[in-house]
């Protein structure tokens, strides 16, 4: 595979990030699940969910497909929310300064095409409700990526684990100083532990 030359440059920054040992912790019941799906020769689909399907969900459904591309862990990786907004301009402009390619297809609440290769389908990404058609309706892993929705959705139907990892919301920055650093900041967070958690996982 053939990661764009920037794109590769993010990653080869993000698996030089040291990750917390109480992140570690946080990340192996992930780790487990996947694994325990591969030595079952099982589809592993995931499903990152946020509160408004904008920001860290879709950086996790982004960077968790190509993690898992760049160990060879076959995986389908999802994003939905409690509501349906937009993938947010904000996140997407970060994506693009981390080396993906983003096209825009329709206003409103758009389709993006997102691509790490011009060798491999653009993931393509919006903003849903978690339970939308296009994502798994059952045997897969809800990971619940902000509190807001952790705590209000008690209830994920067709979830077979339901997986806490949490992340701070870069929209606490929109229209300040700090607004981009802080985007990326978030964006590599989540690309290093994604990384990190498909280094984990064993063939």
């Amino acid at each position: 595979m053939n990661l764009y030359q920037s794109l590769q440059a993010t990653i080869e920054k993000a698996k030089g990030l040291e990750i917390p040992e109480d992140r570690i912790h946080i990340l192996q019941e992930l780790i487990t699940y996947i694994q325990r799906k591969r030595d079952n020769n099982q589809d592993i689909s995931l499903n990152f969910i946020c509160i408004h399907n904008s920001r860290r969900s879709q950086f996790c459904q982004v960077w968790a497909k190509v993690a898992s591309e760049v160990y060879g862990v076959a995986i389908n990786s999802f994003s939905g929310g409690l509501e349906v907004t937009a993938f947010h301009e904000k996140a997407i402009a970060s994506i693009k300064r981390s080396g993906f390619k983003a096209i825009q297809n329709g206003d409103g609440n758009p389709n993006y095409f997102v691509f790490y290769s011009d060798d491999e389908d653009p993931i393509i990404t919006f903003s849903k409700l978690y339970d939308d058609h296009e994502n798994a309706s059952e045997g897969f892993a809800a990971i619940m990526t902000c509190t807001h929705a952790d705590e209000n959705c008690p209830f994920i139907l067709g979830a077979e684990a339901r997986i806490p990892v949490r992340y701070e919301d870069p929209k606490e920055f929109d229209g300040t100083p700090e607004e981009a650093e802080k985007y990326d900041e978030r964006s590599l967070q989540i690309a290093s532990e994604m990384l990190y958690v498909f280094s984990k996982i064993s063939k």
